[in-house]
């Protein structure tokens, strides 16, 4: 049997050091940045991204330990005890301040990063800090703007601005080691190196999968949605849940003019920031001209023909527009009058996969109290007929039982009859 642990060795080791002038605690391991974010220090950072692993690319986030000659990048550096740190002194400050200009001037003076409060920050984060520190890029620099390169627009989602990279590397990380896809990388050399996509493809010819996790991690809009390409204004954000599969994903819909123009994976449970191919750029059905966005009743002596299925544009020679009020009393009149004529079980419900589980429970509610009928049907009972045979006989349970992250524990699974990285990519 094995021997008790004693408390002590399950807590972490603190570390005790000075943070511009003051006595802190960190964890042992923390980096410099991750303590000064956490005691509410703003040191730029362009390269580092929480949950990636740090580079140390951008050296914009450079501070000064005392006794030491250079400075040190604190994105990378861990907490040391007694360590003296100045995220602020002159000369921190004037390397920070340097690399933000640097990188500023390297860049088109029209931006492509969308940003919340219009074009007064093109650059996205590097605009930003640009603000904060009061950083402007003097002529003589701008003149040294190397040739940029062409836009890159072949991608049917995703549009690439290399003339906006600052080469921080967090695309690589997210296709690399996030994502797992190993698209991205890097070639060339010194003032050559550039990002590419596989063997120097175009974007849309390469074996991206389209996930998106580049475009979220970009700094500069370097990677852009191809819907966002020139957009500068976002109206409001809208957190949500994405409505395609089960796995249920956080996600925060950007929008603008009451019309989604991007979507950004949110910290979750189920796909920590994470996003697949559908629900990052699978949102147009949400403005789809055929979309029902108000009640329609049938014309009075319109005959329900096939062959007259109206177009969206000619809807009004069949339907007229409707409140409400009006069409659930006509709705509720019909069923009514159907289930007193011909019995309860004349009606049926067939629910939408779209919905959410509280919504399929008060649809299957209607169905059997107000229908007073058991002919509720939802169109997951076709694909995932085999799924819930084999649950019953095996669980006795037809519905999942676990969380998907219980297959970390797993020692053995099985899978049969489904294809999880096409169909739940995040969840693989």
């Amino acid at each position: 049997m094995n021997a008790p642990v004693a408390l002590a060795q399950l807590q972490a080791a603190v570390v005790e050091f000075t943070l511009d002038g003051r006595a802190v605690t960190a964890l042992d391991g923390e980096t410099i940045l991750t303590v000064a974010k956490r005691e509410g220090i703003d040191v730029p950072h362009l390269c580092f991204k929480e949950g990636y692993r740090p580079d140390g690319n951008c050296r914009a986030c450079m501070v000064e330990i005392d006794g030491e000659r250079v400075l040190a990048p604190s994105c990378c550096r861990t907490v040391q005890p007694q360590m003296v740190v100045q995220t602020a002194s002159k000369r921190a400050k004037k390397s920070q301040q340097m690399v933000l200009e640097m990188l500023l001037a390297d860049l088109p003076e029209t931006g492509h990063k969308w940003v919340d409060a219009g074009g007064a920050l093109p650059h996205g984060e590097l605009s930003e800090w640009a603000v904060k520190e009061g950083v402007s890029v003097r002529p003589e620099l701008r003149a040294l703007c190397r040739e940029q390169p062409a836009p890159d627009h072949s991608h049917p989602a995703m549009a690439v601005n290399l003339d906006s990279c600052i080469q921080c590397n967090r695309c690589i990380r997210a296709c690399r080691e996030e994502q797992v896809n190993d698209v991205i990388g890097m070639a060339m050399r010194g003032a050559h190196a550039r990002i590419v996509f596989d063997l120097d493809d175009k974007m849309g010819e390469s074996t991206c999968v389209a996930c998106g996790e580049c475009v979220q991690a970009c700094p500069t809009g370097a990677l852009m949605p191809k819907t966002s390409v020139g957009t500068q204004v976002v109206d409001k954000k809208v957190d949500s849940v994405c409505p395609f599969c089960g796995v249920g994903c956080l996600l925060t819909y950007n929008v603008r003019d009451n019309q989604i123009i991007s979507v950004d994976g949110r910290d979750g449970p189920a796909n920590h920031s994470r996003l697949c191919v559908k629900g990052r750029f699978g949102f147009d059905y949400a403005s789809h001209p055929q979309r029902l966005t108000q009640p329609l009743i049938r014309k009075v002596g319109v005959p329900k023909d096939p062959a007259m299925a109206p177009n969206p544009a000619d809807w009004s020679e069949v339907f007229r527009e409707a409140s409400w009020d009006e069409a659930l009393a006509l709705s509720g009149g019909a069923l009514s009058h159907l289930r007193d004529t011909f019995g309860p079980k004349s009606l049926a419900g067939f629910g939408s996969a779209k919905g959410s589980n509280e919504e399929a429970y008060l649809f299957q509610k209607l169905v059997r109290t107000g229908f007073g009928s058991n002919n509720v049907d939802h169109c997951t009972r076709l694909c995932h007929a085999s799924s819930v045979a084999a649950l019953l006989e095996g669980v006795g349970s037809g519905a999942v039982s676990n969380p998907v992250n219980d297959v970390e524990h797993a020692e053995l699974i099985f899978v049969i009859g489904s294809n999880p990285t096409a169909n739940h990519p995040v969840a693989a």
